[in-house]
């Protein structure tokens, strides 16, 4: 509740943090970032390993896609459902055939319009993406199942060629056992 013994608390917990970052890089030989910034909008930073410009660098590096949907939503936010941006945009269509609409209405109309086909573009690329992966299940789910049957036609054919040999071996026996063998005249 007092001001001063809030500040007091601040700085001695950042500074606990600043410490408990720099012994995780230095036990861990990880390269360690923190900011912080002050109820009154003051920055504090520390860095160990590296510095602060490299690791936000590989951070943004590795985190390009997560950041830009992240940018996304926030616009999606802020901007009209795509009914209500068609209803604007008609109605500004028609206001620019009078030739009274301003410059800075058209540009806004236009980022509303850039950030609405992007939305509807990334709505899009996730229902392909959960399509193709449907599919893909699919193929596997087919395929297994495809596997199966081909297992069983292969016992079935073996089982109807033994059945058939045993068939021959027995028709021999009989066959053999009817007919005494017969001998070749060796000399007449």
């Amino acid at each position: 509740e007092n001001k001063s013994s809030r500040q007091v608390t601040f700085c001695k917990r950042r500074n606990g943090l600043m410490e408990k970052a720099r012994q995780l890089s230095v036990l861990c030989e990880s390269s360690v970032a923190a900011i912080i910034v002050s109820s009154t909008g003051k920055l504090y930073s520390s860095s160990s390993g590296e510095s602060m410009a490299k690791i936000i660098e590989r951070y943004g590096m590795q985190h390009t896609d997560e950041l830009k949907t992240l940018d996304l939503a926030e616009k999606t936010e802020n901007h009209l459902s795509h009914k209500e941006l068609l209803e604007t945009i008609q109605c500004k269509t028609e206001e620019a055939k009078r030739d009274d609409i301003s410059v800075e209405s058209l540009i806004s109309l236009e980022e509303q319009f850039k950030t609405a086909l992007s939305v509807t573009r990334t709505r899009k690329t996730e229902l392909m993406m959960e399509l193709v992966k449907s599919h893909e299940e699919k193929e596997k789910v087919l395929r297994e199942q495809n596997q199966v049957l081909a297992d069983q036609l292969t016992k079935m054919v073996k089982k109807r060629l033994l059945e058939r040999e045993d068939e021959r071996v027995v028709s021999l026996e009989n066959f053999a056992g009817n007919n005494p063998p017969e001998t070749l005249p060796l000399l007449k």
